[in-house]
């Protein structure tokens, strides 16, 4: 559908341009740089990229800087961009059964393969303003890290990809969950190539959770925890971490070539256990949620969302995958919600004759 801005009078909307720059320029403190934003506030660019589409934290923060910090238009700019570039080759799939961990945790059993690993997560701190940040120098900024990094102690052995098995491997070595899909023959949907079609496929289903805006994602699982839907989700596991992106060797066959690392976000949960047909026995159903970058909440809820629409017999919202992949995209439906402030004249003036010619006067 894609709603932008249409030609109006075009000296107002040149000087509401420059208006927009002033206003973010303005003001006695230093320009906040690109690199400022990458280091300080990692979590907005990781919403940005994931939510642009787009792995890149330099478009992203250069994006959030333009947009005057708004995460949404920082998005829209950012897949805009991204629209642009020139598709090179398609890598092979990540595994992220070798993710390098930064953090990893499950909410279903106490003890696990590897071990729990805690990593970096304000799910812990009490929610009080620190002022000190106000008043926060460079001094006192480095001094911070060389205290933190002074007292850090070598665990690399601990921490190697090969140690943490995927925990939901142990509910299927003993047939409780869900078996893994299948590989497919068939060549994946590409979102970015195509236009939405329902019914979807699950690889199209994915890609568009992963790129769908956070909070529109919240919302609906929110409304399957609730008891709009089926799904109460346990966390198997959770991983952050980077895995390795690799491609085909362009002249040696069967060899590969590692172009770099990405950070994601991966969950599985597991669903309440449901009445099996026939002879089949009951197992755990699986959801399963990635995006790019730490953004746990979108990754828990994309994976609810996954096994919401994979309902046998779909009656609540969240369990339509039409409803949810067109109403949690935040460049489509912001778009679409603001096209709403463009002209509306003809429409209107429509409406206002109708309904003189309901209440029966012409004036």
């Amino acid at each position: 559908m894609g709603y932008v801005a249409v030609q109006g009078g075009i000296t107002a909307i040149e000087n509401s341009e420059k208006l927009n720059r002033y206003l973010r320029s303005r003001g006695d403190s230093a320009p906040l740089s690109v690199l400022q934003i990458i280091e300080q506030m990692g979590l907005l660019v990781d919403k940005v990229m994931g939510e642009g589409g787009l792995y890149s934290a330099f478009h992203a923060a250069l994006a959030i800087k333009q947009a005057s910090g708004d995460p949404l238009e920082a998005a829209f700019l950012l897949r805009a961009y991204r629209s642009t570039l020139r598709r090179l080759a398609d890598s092979l799939p990540v595994r992220t059964a070798e993710m390098r961990i930064h953090r990893r945790i499950s909410a279903a059993f106490k003890t696990i393969p590897g071990g729990q690993v805690l990593g970096s997560t304000s799910d812990y701190e009490q929610r009080i303003l620190d002022f000190s940040l106000a008043k926060e120098s460079e001094d006192a900024r480095r001094e911070a890290v060389r205290a933190f990094e002074s007292g850090l102690v070598d665990n690399e052995e601990t921490l190697h990809p090969e140690h943490f098995r995927p925990v939901i491997d142990m509910l299927r070595s003993q047939g409780l969950a869900d078996k893994a899909p299948a590989a497919s023959t068939e060549e994946l949907t590409d979102i970015t190539q195509e236009s939405p079609a329902f019914p979807m496929e699950r690889s199209g289903r994915l890609q568009m959770l992963a790129r769908a805006e956070t909070g529109g994602v919240l919302a609906l699982a929110y409304s399957s925890m609730r008891g709009y839907g089926m799904v109460h989700p346990t966390v198997a596991e959770l991983r952050v971490g980077a895995v390795r992106v690799q491609m085909p060797h362009p002249w040696r066959k069967g060899a590969v070539v590692t172009l770099g690392s990405i950070a994601l976000t991966e969950v599985e949960i597991v669903a309440s256990p449901e009445k099996s047909e026939g002879d089949e026995k009951p197992v755990f159903p699986m959801g399963y949620g990635c995006c790019f970058g730490h953004n746990e909440v979108k990754a828990i809820s994309a994976a609810v969302l996954d096994r919401a629409m994979r309902a046998a017999a779909p009656h609540a919202p969240a369990e339509d995958a039409e409803f949810v992949l067109m109403h949690t995209d935040g460049v489509e439906s912001s778009g679409f919600c603001s096209h709403f402030k463009l002209p509306h004249y003809v429409t209107f003036q429509a409406d206002l004759a109708r309904l003189r010619s309901m209440r029966g006067t012409d004036e």
